[in-house]
């Protein structure tokens, strides 16, 4: 964690971290920018946002890189761990007027060395598809903004084709584009297809093709990010009133929903199987979701604002075959101690949770872990992991260890008192600190008072996430609607799921983050200064490249 105070914010600034794997490491020579490596003003401007394609390259340098900075795109090669960054070669430059990119997005499935598509959003609503190798301005979509005038928020090509993209807009509205058609001279006109529960879809009227295919109107507010699932068959959505809601994307059913703890969704993204959904936004939390049950079945809390950004670790997510448990006794107190914090794999493995385990067809028992991480506007990187005793709950939430449900006191909350209390007896992992869960030997009025300033008092999770939370308050209708499915199968009270804690939680920039990508070698985080940078996995340093790194 960063240090206490801030008189001196510069020492805060971390450039390693370890988790159970080994050491991350800040490679400060790979770091990408504008060329002249000078922070970015970013007041006023679109955040920063980064995409990566591979275009299997025989030379082995494969990846390609495109990020956003102000009214500026720049296109490299990107060398991640082998090589230090060449600000001074992009491979493409673009800068705009009038407009700026918001979000852009690579086809994987049509990237050659020789050629790639990349679709570029825009601050006043267009889509731009440029090839940026070839050097060619392929379309503009929405040129004349008759289909939409707002913001894109999120463009992504659906899976596995080589002509239908999916659009996103601050207007809530998302559009699918097949790039073989004209946008037309005239608004489209629409015909309902399908509606269901604050969600709709219009197919486009016209003799002849054009776009938009569909229109799909979702929720209210902004929809602030989509993701296909990884098999491309459902659609996850992230909106301001606070709403996740999945599709199955071709028929265009609603499969389920969540709502946030307080305030709008921001991100989303799915787990490398399908089998979950995590979303963070404006109550400071990650919000874990199952697919198959559709329920919230845990909750992080490390943030001390706005959570932007949140993805999985394809590759330290992982369901292993392990050893039968050995025995155990002794109070859970003796067990924390016997594992040291931050083990993740070793604090997933208790005699507990093994007994909760799914068997495989042999019966041996499988280790479960997830890995994802979140990045957010209070600067800080988020790591959690997502272990079987979470999974599967299938013993009391008081049997497993608290450790891995409440704040521990290396990871204050905004008072910076935490305590771990163990309540053997309950079927709540508690503890002891403004977000922490309530304990059952409280009186039903004390439960309801506390409740209720739960309720209406969320400004407490962080005074920084409360002033903005005053400042961008909601309708009454929508704190009417808030106070009704909090405890409910859409939005569980605190106490009714686990609260997981970080693994790590580092200050890693000095401005708000804005991008998260795990890469096999590495990880990317950018932050809105306009700085893109690039962490090495344990092991991950090649020895003989020239770079030196900043030792925290």
């Amino acid at each position: 964690m960063a240090a206490e105070g801030g008189g001196k914010e510069i020492n805060e600034i971390k450039t390693q971290f370890t988790t159970r794997e080994g050491v991350y490491k800040l490679l400060t020579q790979s770091e990408y920018s504008r060329p002249n490596r000078v922070p970015f003003n970013s007041q006023g401007f679109n955040p920063v946002k980064v995409s990566f394609v591979n275009v299997n390259d025989q030379s082995g340098n494969g990846e390609r890189i495109c990020f956003n900075v102000g009214r500026e795109l720049y296109f490299y090669i990107y060398k991640g761990v082998r090589k230090a960054a060449d600000l001074s070669k992009p491979v493409d430059k673009r800068i705009y007027k009038g407009t700026q990119p918001t979000c852009h997005d690579f086809n994987p499935f049509t990237a050659t060395a020789e050629s790639v598509s990349l679709l570029v959003g825009f601050s006043a609503g267009q889509v731009q598809l440029i090839d940026p190798i070839k050097k060619e301005t392929s379309k503009l979509f929405n040129e004349e903004r008759l289909i939409d005038k707002s913001r894109v928020t999120c463009v992504r090509w659906v899976p596995g084709s080589e002509s239908l993209f999916l659009v996103a807009h601050s207007s809530g509205n998302m559009y699918l584009y097949n790039t073989e058609n004209t946008c037309g001279t005239t608004a489209p006109h629409y015909q309902l297809l399908k509606q269901g529960e604050n969600y709709a879809v219009h197919t486009c009227k016209s003799k002849s093709a054009r776009n938009p295919l569909l229109r799909w109107t979702v929720g209210e507010g902004a929809l602030n990010e989509f993701a296909f699932s990884p098999d491309g068959k459902f659609l996850a959505c992230a909106s301001q009133d606070g709403f996740l809601r999945v599709f199955g994307f071709d028929a265009a059913e609603l499969h389920g929903t969540m709502k946030s703890y307080f305030g709008g969704l921001l991100c989303v993204c799915w787990s490398p199987d399908g089998r979950y959904i995590v979303a963070g936004g404006e109550d400071d939390l990650v919000t874990v979701w199952s697919f198959s049950d559709c329920r919230v079945i845990a909750r992080g809390h490390g943030h001390k604002s706005w959570v932007s950004v949140v993805a999985f670790d394809h590759c330290t997510t992982s369901v292993e075959d392990c050893d039968p448990p050995a025995e155990f006794s002794g109070s859970d107190e003796d067990f924390h101690e016997q594992i040291p914090f931050g083990a993740g794999r070793d604090r997933a493995n208790s005699a507990h949770s093994r007994l909760s385990k799914r068997n495989s067809t042999d019966s041996r028992p499988v280790s479960v872990t997830y890995r994802f991480g979140s990045v957010g506007q209070d600067t800080q990187l988020c790591l959690w992991d997502l272990t079987e005793d979470i999974l599967f709950p299938h013993l009391p939430l008081s049997r497993t260890r608290t450790h891995t449900n409440v704040m521990s006191a290396s990871s204050p909350s905004a008072t910076g008192q935490t305590t771990i209390t163990d309540t053997p007896n309950s079927h709540t992992a508690t503890g002891v600190s403004k977000f922490a869960t309530l304990s059952l030997h409280e009186s039903r009025k004390e439960r309801h008072e506390k409740d209720h300033k739960r309720n209406h008092s969320i400004g407490h999770i962080s005074s920084k996430s409360g002033d903005k939370v005053n400042q961008l308050s909601a309708s009454r209708t929508a704190k009417a609607d808030a106070a009704k499915t909090l405890g409910t199968r859409l939005c569980p009270c605190m106490e009714e799921v686990p609260l997981l804690e970080p693994l790590v939680c580092k200050k890693i920039a000095h401005e708000r983050l804005t991008v998260l990508i795990f890469l096999e070698d590495c990880l990317v985080t950018a932050c809105q200064e306009g700085f893109i940078c690039t962490w090495a996995r344990p092991g991950k340093v090649v020895s003989d490249r020239p770079l030196e790194d900043t030792v925290m």
